[in-house]
């Protein structure tokens, strides 16, 4: 069981379930997650690209981000809708896909500048374990959630994308009036 409250699941699921009714015969459900995983490498390409030219960079990891979000959401919708589950693979497949991609955006980030390497790191490991939690409680209890108060995976990349943006304006922050600290850096705390 798919357990969705994200504050735009439902809008969310309403839009995907009508991309996939109108997605052309030759695009199948591996095609998209195809397109989730190269997305985010361009995320991470294009976060280190914002190291020497933010300017360059930005638009391009929001560009990538919305094509994660793309291939990454429709696959199994289009794959529900034509009825043509593979419930055990796609499961595995994209969280696979969710990890790997989690890495690149976030040695993306490292390589930048904008995110110290020790702190990607720890948030990625700490991301990994969370990940690995999410598995654990899937299988023992046979409910996938997929979001954590109101906040799910389309809102993380929603607030990727504001962080990304907020790079043009040099990236950093005073929160609580202390600092500056790097965004990227706080945000990678907190998360």
């Amino acid at each position: 069981t798919r357990l969705h409250r994200s504050v735009l699941a439902a809008a969310e699921k309403r839009a995907l379930i009508w991309m996939a009714e109108r997605m052309p015969a030759w695009v199948n459900s591996d095609h998209l997650s195809v397109l989730g995983l190269v997305s985010m490498a361009g995320v991470g390409m294009s976060f280190w690209l914002t190291g020497s030219r933010p300017a360059a960079g930005v638009p391009l990891v929001v560009v990538c981000l919305a094509l994660n979000w793309f291939g990454d959401s429709l696959d199994g919708t289009l794959a529900r809708v034509r009825n043509q589950q593979r419930p055990r693979y796609g499961f595995y497949v994209d969280h696979v896909i969710d990890m790997a991609g989690t890495a690149m955006m976030l040695a993306g980030l490292a390589f930048s500048g904008h995110m110290d390497p020790l702190i990607a790191v720890v948030t990625l490991a700490a991301w990994l374990l969370v990940m690995g939690e999410s598995f654990l409680g899937t299988w023992a209890r046979s409910v996938f959630r997929m979001s954590f108060l109101g906040f799910g995976p389309t809102e993380l990349r929603i607030l990727i994308a504001v962080g990304a943006f907020m790079l043009l304006g040099g990236g950093m922050v005073r929160p609580f009036g202390l600092g500056p600290y790097r965004l990227f850096d706080v945000g990678g705390i907190v998360a």
